[in-house]
């Protein structure tokens, strides 16, 4: 088990109840931050109503939840408003989410998409120390091959989308050059088993391509060699067992597709010939093998 899992079990259980602090959503001082463009002059008031902003993340109400509490920690994230040791507090109680019960959904994928801030944070000015931030991979890499709820969008409840969420993790990590060749083997395993996930779910809202991006950084960093692209892709498109419904094939092949397709077209547009010169065959192959 990994250490960040035993940090963050201790921590969630001297938390209150993560569904019943959602109750707790500053929703009114949110509103009034966003209508000043998110500024509040109060350093200090700033910092706790970042904090105080994570209980909306479980919150059912995606206005709470998305506009609010997600816009709110992510515009202060991305101009610098938030000091090291609120940025810390934030990963440390987003990572504990990441465990908790969940039962509407909203509160894993939504700790997941402010985390992939936190790795920005990081990746843009380092903070973490190397056992941090292989914690923050290692968190990121066990949520994304536990999720199951592959909901999307619901037209009353807004937004779950697990997978697309964990990835945009996959996506800061990718671009981190902190990071070598064991967390980015780490990130790779996490990413294959959600590309074409067992059963018959479509991907449908750009899943596909929110995976695929970690994936064209990752074979950029040279951290991995040609040879071991190849064998990445000929596992990750190699021929499902027979048994499974003839639904569960489609929903293969097109989760496949959704993913290899906007990494070839991605792949084209790269100025790096050593990386279009590996992967573009690959992929190539990996569409026919799919296709069988």
């Amino acid at each position: 088990m990994h250490l960040i899992i035993r940090t963050a079990m201790a921590f969630a259980l001297a938390l209150p109840g993560l569904a019943a602090a959602a109750g707790n959503c500053p929703a009114d001082a949110l509103r009034e931050a966003k209508a000043a463009k998110w500024q509040v002059d109060d350093g200090a008031k700033r910092q706790a109503l970042a904090l105080q902003a994570v209980a909306c993340l479980a919150s059912p109400d995606p206005v709470e939840r998305d506009e609010l509490a997600f816009e709110a920690l992510q515009a202060w994230m991305r101009a610098g408003k938030l000091d090291t040791a609120t940025v810390q507090e934030l990963r440390m109680r987003l990572s504990a989410q990441l465990l908790a019960p969940d039962p509407e959904g909203f509160s894993r994928p939504f700790a997941a998409l402010v985390l992939a801030d936190v790795a920005r944070v990081d990746r843009v000015q380092p903070f973490l120390t190397p056992e941090q931030r292989r914690q923050l991979v290692g968190a990121a890499a066990d949520y994304l091959r536990a999720v199951r709820d592959y909901r999307g969008f619901d037209e009353k409840q807004g937004w779950r989308h697990g997978v697309a969420h964990a990835a945009d993790i996959m996506l800061q990590l990718s671009l981190n050059p902190a990071l070598g060749r064991a967390e980015h083997e780490q990130m790779l395993s996490a990413i294959a088993s959600q590309i074409a996930p067992e059963g018959e779910h479509f991907y449908h809202y750009g899943e596909g391509e929110r995976l695929m991006a970690p994936i064209f950084y990752l074979s950029r960093a040279r951290t991995l060699q040609c040879s071991d692209w190849d064998n990445w892709f000929s596992r990750l498109t190699a021929p499902a067992p027979a048994a499974g419904s003839r639904q569960a094939a489609l929903a293969r092949f097109h989760n496949l597709k959704s993913f290899l397709q906007p990494l070839y077209i991605n792949l084209g547009e790269s100025k790096d010939e050593t990386q279009r010169n590996c992967l573009k065959p690959l992929i190539l192959r990996g569409l026919n093998q799919a296709a069988k």
